[in-house]
């Protein structure tokens, strides 16, 4: 029998992060022999990865990396079945060499099959599967490229980059702000110019349909119905609609008995308040057209408007949720 001695089990650990016993066992069964070992390791990885494949892996790390030109950013999502594993400091640092790989890569495939440390990145996603014992994958996976990008990260739970039309003074700090509303609010587009009409329309009659639905029990319990919109979406208010808007305002204020003189101060505020009440799907999904979060004042492409002449031309979010 071959003697296994504590130095080349400390030398398949740091190759591996296998545990002492682990890399003893496996020396033991290859007789010393260093590659025969790792073999062993990366095989009883692809057993326990077989074994829990059907897992939730809803945990994890979410890591956001900007490359030193700031044109070009990454997401990676590492992905286990505990927050415990989430938390070790090695799995966070393995995380965060995985998006360092990212940076060199321009798709998923392509990360999947890069180097890590002697093995393909899909390697070890199946060794550390064996070494932690949980479920490991790659669970979420963005590039995102632009005259500047920046990132921000919400306690490795939620990553987002955004890409800006120009790397202006203000670049860094309108792109973090914006990287913060993006991880914050989850839109799913930039603006509500590129919905279809197709899509809000079938928005529109889900809406309706729940809103009336919850009317019907709000009626029965005496309490006050919520409010039907017309539309949802500044795609559909066309200047036929708007115009009719402000008729209907004005025979509002004639017959509130509102002097006509004073009308031209009130009917801005009364538009604005309908477009508000009408445009509730671009403040849920359409970044630019949200509430800015530190700010609610103004709406996110009004927020970028100040800060110069950059403009938002991309972002991306994933997310452990």
């Amino acid at each position: 029998m071959v003697k296994i001695t504590a130095a080349e089990v400390n030398e398949l650990r740091k190759k591996t992060g296998a545990g002492m016993m682990d890399c003893k066992k496996a020396l033991v069964e290859a007789e010393g022999n260093m590659e025969e070992a790792i073999s062993i390791l990366r095989k009883k990885g692809q057993k326990i990865a077989e074994k829990r494949a059907d897992r939730d892996s809803s945990e994890g790390a979410v890591i956001a990396k900007v490359n030193a030109d700031t044109t070009k950013g990454v997401i990676v999502s590492l992905n286990c079945e505990t927050d415990f594993v989430s938390k070790n400091d090695s799995y966070v640092a393995m995380a965060h060499k995985m998006a360092d790989i990212a940076l060199n890569t321009s798709s998923k495939e392509e990360f999947m099959a890069a180097d890590f440390d002697g093995m393909t990145v899909q390697e070890k996603l199946i060794e550390q599967t064996g070494v932690i014992g949980e479920k490991i994958e790659i669970g979420g996976f963005e590039i995102l490229e632009g005259p500047f990008v920046g990132a921000y990260i919400h306690g490795n739970k939620i990553g987002a980059l955004t890409a800006l039309s120009a790397a202006s003074d203000s670049a860094a700090e309108v792109a973090k702000s914006v990287s913060m509303q993006v991880a914050s609010m989850g839109a799913t587009t930039l603006s509500y110019k590129d919905f279809s009409m197709e899509f809000v329309t079938s928005e529109t009659e889900a809406r309706i349909a729940v809103i009336e639905k919850d009317n019907i029990e709000l009626g029965r319990l005496g309490k006050t119905l919520k409010n039907v919109p017309q539309f949802i979406s500044r795609v559909q208010l066309t200047e036929e609609i708007l115009a009719k808007a402000e008729e209907d305002a004005k025979a509002q204020l004639k017959a509130e008995g509102k002097p006509e003189q004073i009308w031209d101060r009130i009917l801005p505020g009364k538009l604005e308040r309908f477009i508000a009440d009408n445009t509730t799907l671009d403040h849920e999904k359409a970044l630019l057209d949200q509430n800015f979060i530190m700010d609610d004042s103004q709406n996110v492409a009004a927020y970028v408007a100040s800060k110069g002449d950059a403009a938002v031309v991309g972002f991306k979010r994933v997310s452990l949720a």
